[in-house]
């Protein structure tokens, strides 16, 4: 059976006994005092990974910006474009969730 780090979207999913994932589990990142609100930049166009890697040092909490604004970002990917502005979370609950 599969076992996710905590940096993966699908840690909190469960695991079938035939080996497949069950249902995705969303990981709620709830709102922090210290979120900082952020005007996405044309360097970052379609690219969470990017930003991520910037934000963070790594490029696994892609997903992070998709939980932490789900009312603003439907698609991790397409919907991260130049102008959006989105709330990077830095606070405990995001060390907790990740590990970092």
């Amino acid at each position: 059976m599969a076992k996710y780090k905590k940096t993966s979207p699908w840690n909190t999913t469960d695991k079938l006994p035939n080996g497949y994932l069950g249902y995705f589990n969303i990981r709620t990142i709830p709102a922090e005092d210290d979120d900082v609100l952020y005007e996405v930049e044309a360097a970052y166009n379609h690219r969470p990974d990017l930003l991520a890697y910037d934000t963070y040092g790594t490029t696994k909490l892609w997903w992070v910006f998709a939980q932490r604004n789900m009312d603003t970002i439907k698609d991790p990917i397409y919907d991260l474009v130049p102008g959006i502005k989105i709330y990077l979370p830095k606070g405990p609950s995001l060390g907790i969730l990740v590990g970092i």
